[in-house]
């Protein structure tokens, strides 16, 4: 019969197992404080879904970083954020605030994130219901009506007035109203007190399917532009490897979303499959919405996260002739060139 025989370690074999413990501790300690920290400012949007892929993944890890999430409901206070250090980058949408800090030097625009493109559903117009009975029924309809919107200035405020520009109607004809955040517009719509609202397809879903709101069309489809962007603060920018870490790691994720995701979309959905649902699912996480909503809701992204510097530029005068934006810079004062890739 054989016996178990206890192993006792010889005092000094103990010493040096222990050390050797001790020192993949402390070298384990090490590669968790050579990380570069970073606070980085977002929606709970689809238009963002890089950033939830690349946190989700450990591809900001992988590439030297320790990114915290903040979560906002709307796209200017980020951008205030940003300006202030309380975050060191912002992904979220242009806005006339925005502009204005860039145009005081105190942030930067370093990427591209999300654009409206034909085909890939992301802020849609609405109607309520009995605006919508009582006629309401296309976005050239829109004429003269009490619209929400998060803010003025807004990237949904830049929407109406490009739809505006396209249908011949004059944008100081329609009562704008800022509501201040996504829901409260929600809110807004669903409770009658505006005709309609511009909302991001995730936000406007529940909307729909509780039949609280009728959609008459998408912005991508109607006047495509440069949604979204990635900036950065003074400080951040003084990084240089922190910058470059971060759009490496983004532009991993970019090319992994348009690759799986946005390939895949048909009348402007994507399917659920064993290469699909991994980055749906993790999408579905950071925007609070389930797989089966997330769908029909994956914003067009440039898959080598390049910037289309030319409609930045056309933005910037419009809202310059709208008296949203200060006068007196151009794109070019507020595009970190070193990093962004023109498109």
């Amino acid at each position: 019969m054989l016996r178990h025989r206890s192993f006792k370690a010889h005092p000094g074999v103990a010493r040096l197992m222990l050390t050797g413990l001790l020192a993949l501790t402390t070298m384990g300690i090490a590669r968790a404080d050579d990380l570069l920290k970073a606070k980085v400012g977002v929606l709970r949007l689809s238009s963002s879904a890089p950033v939830f892929i690349a946190q989700d993944k450990g591809y900001f890890r992988d590439a030297g970083l320790d990114v915290e999430l903040k979560f906002f409901d709307a796209a200017q206070p980020i951008a205030v954020a940003t300006a202030s250090g309380d975050v060191d980058f912002g992904v979220t949408a242009f806005t006339a605030g925005l502009y204005n800090l860039a145009g005081k030097g105190v942030l930067k625009v370093i990427g591209g994130m999300s654009r409206e493109k034909a085909g890939f559903p992301l802020i849609g117009y609405f109607a309520s219901n009995n605006a919508y009975a009582a006629g309401l029924k296309t976005p050239k309809d829109l004429a003269g009506k009490r619209i929400a919107v998060t803010q003025v200035g807004s990237s949904f405020h830049y929407s109406l007035g490009l739809l505006a520009d396209k249908y011949g109607f004059k944008l100081g004809d329609v009562k704008v109203l800022p509501m201040q955040s996504l829901s409260n517009a929600a809110a807004a719509l669903k409770g009658e007190t505006v005709d309609a609202a511009l909302l991001p397809v995730s936000t406007a879903r529940k909307l729909m399917d509780d039949n609280g709101a009728k959609l008459l069309g998408w912005v991508g489809d109607e006047t495509p532009w440069q949604l979204g962007a990635v900036f950065a603060s003074p400080k951040a920018l003084a990084n240089k490897a922190l910058v470059t870490k971060l759009l490496g790691a983004l532009e991993r994720a970019d090319r992994e979303y348009h690759d799986v995701i946005l390939a895949a979309v048909t009348d402007g959905k994507a399917p659920i499959n064993d290469k699909t649902k991994p980055l749906l699912e993790i999408i579905a996480k950071y925007t609070n919405l389930p797989v089966e909503q997330v769908v029909g809701n994956c914003a067009y992204i440039d898959p080598d996260g390049k910037l289309d510097v030319k409609n930045v530029a056309n933005q910037i005068g419009w809202l310059q002739e709208q008296g949203f934006v200060d006068k007196g810079f151009t794109a070019d004062a507020i595009i970190a060139k070193d990093y962004v890739k023109p498109d």
